[in-house]
């Protein structure tokens, strides 16, 4: 590769540097391709290793690279899109659901979700853990808490814990007539159990999508989802379907 020296600008010269970066990321670099080393790129920018580090940082935190352990910085996939719609409501596990069960519990949830649920603070409720993967990468975990009044006729079913426990429960939920679902969405920070199973630190950015499934007038299930906030973004509307197209190796989200 030959040397590109940056022009003089009146921007920080790491934020430039990000900026051409980013070009070149999209004519030169496919998904999943690793880029040269610091000292190579540095280099070939023209700049310190600290203001390169800090280009790096940007692009990573707007989830355009990843940083991997034993591999080095790799071209980000396009952003998941986490549909928030208008369009038909429809239970988890059917179909069309992207989420793959892991396990079911019964416990006493957070008082929060009790409250959520109207359900006794010392009633346990079943516990469906998810998760959601995308290019080969986990990018959000889910935990579903159903009432045992919602799925009155799991006792009778043999599959006593694991993903076949988790998939009984949601088929046994879908006998339910969905009313209507509700959303909400906040920012928050990955905790210890959350960052290990996203692959994250421990405070690193994430969206919190909690979701309210209405049948016979009450919340007959809560979903709380936890996106990695560097590979997701939001759509809201009926379809959510808008890509712009970054360049020839690349959509961006």
């Amino acid at each position: 590769m030959g040397t590109t020296q940056l022009e003089s600008v009146q921007e920080p010269k790491y934020w430039h540097l990000k900026t051409v970066l980013s070009e070149a990321l999209d004519s030169e670099f496919s998904v999943g391709e690793i880029l040269p080393n610091e000292r190579d790129l540095a280099a070939r920018f023209g700049v310190a290793r600290a203001t390169l580090r800090q280009a790096l940082e940007q692009l990573e935190l707007e989830g355009r690279l990843q940083r991997r352990r034993g591999v080095g910085t790799t071209v980000a996939p396009p952003r998941m899109g986490v549909s928030l719609g208008t369009g038909p409501h429809t239970w988890p596990g059917g179909p069309e659901d992207a989420w793959q069960p892991a396990d079911c519990t019964t416990a006493v949830p957070p008082a929060a979700v009790a409250d959520a649920l109207e359900t006794g603070r010392d009633e346990p409720v079943h516990i469906v853990r998810r998760s959601r993967v995308s290019h080969g990468r986990q990018v959000a975990a889910e935990l579903l808490y159903i009432p045992q009044p919602s799925v009155p006729e799991l006792s009778g079913i043999d599959a006593p814990s694991g993903a076949a426990r988790a998939r009984a429960v949601l088929r046994e939920l879908q006998r339910l007539a969905l009313e209507r679902q509700e959303n909400a969405v906040e920012l928050g920070s990955a905790g210890a159990e959350e960052a290990k199973e996203l692959d994250r630190l421990p405070g690193a950015p994430v969206l919190v999508v909690t979701t309210r499934f209405i049948a016979l007038g009450r919340t007959a299930a809560l979903s709380v989802a936890t996106y990695r906030a560097d590979t997701c973004r939001l759509t809201f509307g009926d379809s959510g379907g808008v890509e712009i197209h970054a360049g020839p190796q690349r959509q961006a989200s």
